[in-house]
C-alpha cells in the first residue's frame, strides 16, 4: 500500500471513516465516538452521516484511512513484506479483533473468488477464527483448505481455536485436517508419525499453499503455549531464558526469528515454517504483549506478511 498526501479533503474523510469504523465496526455510540475523537456530539453524527454518504461505509470499511496507509507503506518498506494491512485502532479498545478479521476476510474471499484451484493453509488462534466469522458464506468445491499443524493435545483432546474446519464449511470447501498432535512424545515418535502417507500428504500441501495465514503466539505466562497446556511454566522459563520471543504454529523462534534448535522444537508436528517464503504467508496479529513476537517473526522473515492494528503498527515502527 502507498501512503497518501493529506489535504482537508482527506482529512475530513479520513475523521468520517473513523467515525465511521467507530460506529459500524467497533459499536461505539455517537456519545462514545465524540469522546473517543475529541468532537462535539453533533460533530460525531455529521461525521457517521459522512461516512456513509461518501460511500465509505457498506458492510466493511471501504475508505483507507491516510495514516494506515502510511503506516502500512512503512511496514512494508522497512521488513520486505508483500502484504501489509493496518486496520484503525479504538483509542480505548486497540487489542479489538474485529477490524483485523474484517481486513483478513477480505483479503481470503478475493483468493476464493478464483475459478481455479487454491491451496489455502491455516494456522490457529483467535484473529483466525474471527476472520471465518466475518466471511460470507461461499460454494467453493475447487478450492482446498488444510490445517498447518494438530488440533489435539497429547491425551486426545481438541485444542480451542482451530478454524480449518469452520472455514471449509463456510465455503464449501475440502478440508485436510492435520492428522497428528501439535506435539509429539518424543522426535522418534514424531518420525514415525510424519511418515504416515496422510502427513506426508498434509505437508506437501502445506507446502503447496497458495495463500497462508497464521497466528503469532507470545513468550511467559499468558502464552496460548502456556496456556493451553503445552508448555509448562519451567519449560516456559527456560526457553526465554534460552532466547525464545515468540511462536508461529508451535515453532519457538527468537529475536532474530531463527527457530531455536531446542527439544521442544524437535517435538512440534506441525508443518515446517518456510524462510524466506515466496508465496503469501501473512499474520494476523496485534497487542502490546506480541510486540517482540511480532518483530521477530518479521525480523526473519517469518510470514511476508502482516495485517495488524494502527496502535501495533505505531509501536512496531517507534
Amino acid at each position: 500500500m502507498s501512503g497518501g498526501r493529506f489535504t482537508p479533503e482527506s482529512a475530513r474523510l479520513d475523521d468520517a471513516a473513523r467515525a465511521g469504523w467507530l460506529y459500524y465496526v467497533a459499536g461505539n455510540t455517537q456519545d462514545e465516538i465524540a469522546r473517543k475523537l475529541g468532537v462535539s456530539r453533533q460533530t460525531a453524527q455529521r461525521l457517521v452521516a459522512t461516512a456513509v454518504a461518501e460511500r465509505l461505509v457498506k458492510v466493511r470499511l471501504d475508505h483507507p484511512i491516510g495514516r494506515c496507509m502510511d503506516l502500512a507503506a512503512a511496514l512494508t518498506e522497512r521488513f520486505g513484506l508483500g502484504t501489509c494491512e493496518v486496520v484503525p485502532s479504538d483509542p480505548e479498545a486497540p487489542d479489538l479483533l474485529t477490524g483485523i478479521a474484517i481486513a483478513a476476510a477480505a483479503l481470503l474471499e478475493r483468493l476464493l473468488s478464483a475459478p481455479e484451484q487454491k491451496i489455502v493453509s491455516l494456522g490457529t488462534g483467535r484473529n483466525l477464527r474471527a476472520m471465518v466469522e466475518q466471511l460470507p458464506r461461499m460454494n467453493c468445491p475447487q478450492h482446498i483448505i488444510v490445517s498447518r499443524l494438530g488440533n489435539m493435545m497429547e491425551d486426545g483432546s481438541a485444542t480451542a481455536y482451530n478454524a480449518t474446519i469452520r472455514l471449509a464449511e463456510r465455503v464449501g470447501a475440502p478440508h485436510y485436517p492435520f492428522p497428528l498432535p501439535v506435539l509429539a512424545p518424543s522426535p522418534e515418535a514424531l518420525a514415525a508419525m510424519q511418515a504416515q502417507p496422510a502427513a506426508r500428504n498434509t505437508i506437501a500441501l502445506c507446502a503447496r499453499a497458495d495463500l497462508s495465514m497464521v497466528g503469532i503466539g507470545q513468550m511467559g505466562e499468558t502464552a496460548p503455549l502456556h496456556v493451553d497446556g503445552f508448555l509448562p511454566a519451567p519449560e516456559m522459563a527456560e526457553m526465554m531464558a534460552a532466547g525464545a520471543v515468540g511462536e508461529i504454529t508451535s515453532w519457538v523462534y527468537d529475536a532474530e526469528g531463527q527457530v531455536l534448535d531446542c527439544a521442544y522444537n524437535r517435538r512440534v508436528a506441525s508443518a515446517p515454517l518456510p524462510r524466506a517464503p515466496e508465496r503469501p504467508v501473512i499474520a494476523l496479529a496485534s497487542g502490546q504483549t506480541k510486540l517482540p513476537a511480532i518483530r521477530a517473526a518479521l525480523r526473519g522473515r517469518l510470514v511476508n506478511g502482516l495485517i495488524t492494528s494502527e496502535a501495533t503498527a505505531e509501536k512496531l515502527l517507534g
